[in-house]
């Protein structure tokens, strides 16, 4: 019996859709995460160039610091497990690293423009200029072997995965945290576009490279971290107790962040963007604490290290005296673990929102991250 041209097509388009559904169910099985940013996302960069982050940072989950500001996991550490992907090696970790599946760039204290003013100097410029030398050297040592070495074969990223690989952004929070030190909550709103501008570079050049897939975190509600409440007790608050001026600041910068990823969806053909809304994630944390189980959202699991010049888990002499910090022992009931850093608790619950897509525009699963349609 003869198919009519219109059952005809009626079956050509369900067999496309049938593609399309199909396509959409399937894991992206990234091969690699290539992560950039700062202390929210830094597995031992800070404590392999410039220092180590000392226990009882990291001990809770690892039974060491691991080089991590948190008791334990960081949301990068769990967008990994849900990848089913090694935890990523620093890339200035000399020591048992291993890049097969990608290479961890972000640094303790970096910020997204090169300024003196900034806690590290390694700003999101020289991490990118790193993972161009990351690439190039790999590629070279393919190229002299054949990949056939165990060196190749093990440690290092194959050349094919950097352009299947997701690259994911973190970072922000220390260009408006420091600037809000010195400036007015409208001059520091002047600054934004430069910061943009320059994160616009880092991505333009990481396409060049062949990056494809980017996951980019906006900033948090940096006015809602217990250090920057007690270094500024006479700036207003907002209903929840944050420092309403800088969070307006961040809210700013994440608009115009958003309006950046949307011009660049345009300007790069090839590319799949995902931007990933951590601060409406973190702010629910503080309005929805005791509904969360978390006891007061700006108290801090481990004590003595904000007011006496050091960091969690260090010691000093005051009047002969050795002071020392000291974590909590119900560090799952805190959303920050020293006033400035996440607990891996909050971690988590952030995490989960980050890889189910509900903050995320599109709104897709990481694991489905490079099947975004294009506009």
């Amino acid at each position: 019996m003869a198919i009519s041209k219109i059952t005809l097509a009626i079956i050509v388009l369900l067999l496309g859709l049938t593609e399309k559904l199909s396509a959409l169910s399937s894991s992206c099985n990234f091969p690699a995460v290539f992560n950039f940013g700062d202390s929210n996302s830094d597995t031992g960069a800070i404590s392999a160039a410039i220092g180590e982050v000392p226990p009882p940072n990291g001990v809770a989950f690892f039974g060491r610091s691991a080089g991590r500001h948190s008791d334990g996991r960081l949301i990068i550490d769990f967008i990994t497990e849900n990848l089913t992907l090694p935890y990523l090696t620093p890339y200035l970790d000399s020591v048992g690293a291993n890049y097969r599946h990608g290479a961890n760039f972000a640094t303790g204290g970096s910020c997204i423009r090169p300024t003196l003013a900034c806690f590290s100097p390694f700003h999101l410029g020289t991490q990118v200029s790193q993972f161009i030398h990351f690439k190039t050297r790999t590629l070279s040592l393919y190229n002299q072997t054949n990949g056939k070495t165990p060196f190749c074969k093990e440690v290092l990223a194959r050349p094919k995965d950097f352009s299947k690989a997701l690259y994911t952004f973190d970072i922000g929070q220390n260009d408006l945290a420091i600037g809000f030190q010195n400036m007015t909550e409208e001059q520091l709103k002047a600054t934004i576009p430069l910061i943009i501008e320059n994160l616009t570079i880092a991505l333009k050049l990481l396409y060049k490279e062949g990056a494809r897939f980017f996951s980019i975190h906006n900033t948090g509600p940096t006015g809602c971290l217990p250090y920057l409440l007690k270094a500024f007790p006479a700036i207003p608050r907002d209903p929840y107790g944050c420092l309403k001026p800088l969070n307006n600041v961040a809210i700013e910068f994440n608009k115009q962040l958003k309006n950046k990823i949307t011009q660049l969806k345009k300007e790069l053909p090839s590319s799949f963007f995902t931007y990933v809304d951590v601060y409406s994630a973190k702010y629910n944390l503080i309005t929805k604490a005791k509904a969360l189980g978390f006891i007061d959202p700006f108290d801090y699991c481990c004590v003595g290290a904000i007011g006496r010049g050091m960091g969690c888990g260090k010691t000093i002499f005051l009047n002969g005296t050795e002071l020392y910090s000291s974590s909590c022992e119900n560090r799952q009931n805190f959303i920050s673990w020293d006033g400035i850093h996440y607990t891996e608790t909050a971690n988590m619950l952030v995490a989960n929102r980050i890889l189910d897509g509900s903050i995320s525009d599109p709104p897709l699963p990481t694991q489905k991250a490079c099947k975004l349609t294009k506009k």
